[in-house]
């Protein structure tokens, strides 16, 4: 029988510097879903992908990717499995924006080799999905911030994994590539039943697109559910400290969040 849950979190605490950070997480991630975290700052949002993404270690509670312990996963099965796309990123070397996007393919490479053509037509067919392609042959630190978040996105792309994690992947983007790489995420969701997870600030991109929301708070979480279920004046007012109402979104008839001015 297949496991219904791509990521399962378990009674999730984690301290920094003995504050804690996040404390009695306990969430599943259902397959093939669009999953997005929401909340104010500081909630513990960005923390508890990094943890998924092993770039901080469980110390309490435990993390099943695909219904194994995170910890037991070496790296490179781990990257054949889940794909991330950070918040920021900086780059010490002059890589091309093609070899970025290559990298990618590492995980499916034998040590010292290079890639093949499977490789690089992955890599041309995730940059022409983010409009990167143009740019294959400028050098990462060259391009904007709105750029280089469109690479990384075009890299998990080429992981070709069933998992990808985003953390605010459209927070340096215009609105025009705001919505179209949203448009492209969600396809790859629902035409390769690929499970997404993203952190978004903007809740009415967050209501547009996700299948499921979680809202979290203080490093809990506070609530989650479908995105009419879960986007209520009384919650934005006690999670965001905003006044606002809720109307249908003509277009989708999806929750429209409209602040009161």
């Amino acid at each position: 029988m297949p496991i219904q849950n791509a990521i399962e979190i378990h009674n999730l605490s984690f301290c920094f510097e003995k504050k804690p950070v996040l404390e009695g997480i306990n969430l599943s991630f259902a397959r093939g879903k669009f999953h997005t975290i929401i909340g104010p700052n500081g909630s513990g949002k960005t923390t508890l992908l990094r943890m998924l993404a092993r770039a901080l270690e469980v110390n309490k509670g435990m993390i099943t990717v695909n219904g194994v312990d995170l910890k037991t996963i070496r790296p490179k099965n781990l990257a054949r499995q889940l794909a991330v796309v950070p918040q920021d990123s900086t780059w010490e070397f002059d890589f091309s924006v093609l070899d970025v996007v290559l990298m990618g393919r590492t995980p499916y490479l034998s040590r010292f080799a290079t890639e093949g053509e499977a490789d690089l037509a992955a890599a041309r067919q995730a940059m022409e999905m983010t409009d990167t392609w143009r740019l294959r042959e400028r050098s990462i630190i060259s391009l904007s911030g709105g750029e280089r978040q469109r690479v990384l996105v075009a890299r998990a792309i080429a992981q070709q994994t069933g998992i990808i994690i985003l953390d605010e992947p459209v927070s340096h983007l215009d609105l025009h590539h705001q919505i179209t790489l949203l448009k492209q995420v969600r396809e790859l969701n629902r035409r390769k039943e690929i499970t997404v997870l993203a952190v978004l600030h903007d809740l009415n991109l967050a209501a547009a697109f996700s299948d499921r929301l979680i809202v979290m708070a203080q490093g809990r979480v506070y609530c989650q559910g479908r995105p009419e279920e879960v986007l209520k004046p009384e919650m934005i007012r006690k999670v965001f400290g905003v006044e606002v109402a809720i109307i249908p979104n003509p277009e989708t008839g999806r929750s429209y969040v409209l602040p009161k001015l």
